[in-house]
């Protein structure tokens, strides 16, 4: 083993709207104090109930990617119970659908642009 993996870490235009943004789709505490980095306009947390921190860095020509398109680097796949209603709140957080057509799983993009999936577990 070289490493251990620290968090993962999106770029994005807003580093605090978007991780209350995850806060709201994945629980956890955002900015909570640690001693590996600190918290500021440009940089915030999450430090979600499973162990994953997610960190969010200001990039001011932040370009999200263009879903279906290849250019995605990387996406969340999170696990919900209920499709529908898990979808709700991620748009009432200010999430966007993007591909709502399979049964098990839907696609919606954060408020920078991200994609992730909703599915069903």
């Amino acid at each position: 083993m070289i490493g251990v993996l620290q968090c993962v870490v999106l770029d994005c235009p807003e580093p605090g709207v978007l991780a209350e943004f995850y806060r709201r789709v994945l629980g956890g505490e955002v900015d909570r104090p640690d001693r590996r980095w600190s918290v500021d306009d440009d940089w915030s947390t999450l430090h979600t109930g499973g162990g994953v921190v997610l960190c969010f860095q200001r990039v001011g020509d932040h370009s999200p990617p263009d879903w279906p398109e290849p250019g995605q680097q990387f996406h969340l796949d999170v696990g919900v119970e209920d499709l529908d209603a898990a979808g709700a709140e991620v748009l009432d957080a200010g999430g966007r659908l993007l591909d709502g057509s399979n049964e098990r799983w839907r696609v919606f993009a954060d408020p920078a642009g991200h994609p992730f999936c909703l599915v069903r577990e």
